[in-house]
């Protein structure tokens, strides 16, 4: 870090034999390299910590409200665009599942961050996916700690950072995710139950925010599905662009394609589910809003069908 005497800018830079380079001068002067001659990485390679929003979405009003709770995924399990999900050798979970989430990264220090002032501790957001081991049903293995959570490389982040003020609102983005090209999830942030200002005064209250670390922000499990040998897994967040993971399982297992309708699914398509809803329908509902956000597609928003 510099800062040039008389002046109370502090910039990041770079000391060489002629002085002090900041990073604005480069940016300003450097040739942009084609992505074609290189490969994106994870934008935050270990964040110092990574915390999830459990569950937090409303999936067509078919759940109950909820107090806002968390759990912490291991930081090495990170990885990035174009890398590999590797499904552990070992047969106690009877399978492995891909959630699609909205990722908060931190400007710290953060602690006891107010609602009305949450932006002051958000750098940016990008997308993550929560990879999952399921010992039954929906139920994460291991019962009680969520081990199965954060296997090595269980914790794909990226393609990239988009800045605090790229995203206007938060709440008005699009989640999408694909197996192999098929659509699986679909849904628009505006569904969250617990808000992002909520989301930030909560974990700060808990504990300390620094710069790099990542709050996920729950999924809509409607969307949920198997991840297996050989799949090619697509997120994108409108926006950020997309990031794409391949899948490797040294045991060759299978699993039903297509999206989870066990018993405790949420998927309207599920047996038991809210009725007529069409399972060719992935459509997203707008949940009551404050004021103060802007409206999106006339209160809906509707993917294409879903395979």
């Amino acid at each position: 870090m510099f800062a040039e005497y008389g002046r109370d800018v502090v910039a990041p830079g770079i000391l060489t034999p002629d002085g002090v380079v900041t990073l604005h001068d480069l940016l300003a002067s450097a040739e942009p390299i084609p992505l074609s001659a290189g490969a994106l990485r994870a934008p935050i390679p270990r964040p110092g910590k990574v915390l999830c929003c459990i569950a937090n979405y409303w999936e067509h009003t078919q759940r109950d409200p909820r107090p806002l709770n968390m759990f912490l995924k291991n930081p090495d399990a990170v990885i990035g665009p174009q890398d590999t999900v590797r499904l552990p050798v070992t047969e106690e979970p009877y399978a492995f599942m891909h959630e699609a989430e909205l990722g908060i990264v931190i400007k710290g220090p953060a602690k006891s961050v107010s609602p009305r002032d949450w932006r002051t501790a958000v750098f940016g957001y990008t997308a993550v996916v929560d990879v999952s081991a399921r010992s039954h049903g929906r139920t994460t293995w291991r019962d009680g700690s969520w081990l199965g959570k954060s296997f090595d490389t269980f914790c794909p982040i990226g393609p990239v950072i988009v800045t605090a003020d790229e995203v206007t609102d938060p709440h008005a983005l699009t989640v999408r995710f694909w197996v192999d090209g098929a659509l699986r999830h679909c849904y628009s942030t505006s569904d969250m139950e617990h808000l992002v200002p909520e989301i930030m005064t909560f974990a700060s209250n808990v504990m300390t925010l620094n710069t790099g670390d990542v709050i996920a922000c729950g999924t809509n499990h409607e969307g949920i599905g198997f991840i297996q040998h050989g799949e090619r897994l697509t997120i994108e967040i409108e926006g950020f662009g997309a990031m794409e993971l391949d899948v490797v399982d040294p045991l060759r297992r299978s699993w039903g394609k297509g999206i989870y309708l066990g018993e405790d699914s949420t998927n309207p398509a599920a047996p038991g589910s809210a009725p007529g809803v069409s399972k060719s329908a992935c459509t997203v509902r707008r949940t009551a809003t404050p004021t103060s956000r802007p409206q999106i597609d006339g209160h809906r928003r509707v993917c294409r069908e879903v395979t």
